[in-house]
């Protein structure tokens, strides 16, 4: 969640908490370590599981279409293609260049 707290100048400034993020909210060219997938459809998170979106996997953001889905990302060596529903369900820690 974000916080908003008055700065010494009387201010608002925006403090941003740790939320969890997902794939959904990565731009083409960063990576992120995935923490967990969480689905609502048992068979969404299998899938993605079985696709090779599992703790500790590296990610990258290829490329994506035009108006943004679906997407293009790279994982464990190999591309796969997700729209932006499946990639919300990959909570991730962006990682740090």
């Amino acid at each position: 969640m974000n916080e908003v707290r008055e700065a010494a100048a009387g201010r608002r400034t925006a403090v941003v908490d740790a939320v969890p993020r997902s794939l959904a909210d990565l731009t083409p060219g960063a990576s992120a370590t995935v923490t967990r997938v969480a689905a609502d459809a048992p068979a969404v998170a299998r899938r993605l599981h079985d696709l090779g979106f599992t703790p500790g996997a590296v990610v990258e953001v290829v490329r994506r279409a035009p108006l943004r889905d679906p997407v293009v990302y790279r994982v464990k060596d190999y591309e796969v293609c997700l729209r932006r529903a499946q990639a919300a369900c990959v909570h991730i820690a962006e990682v740090d260049r």
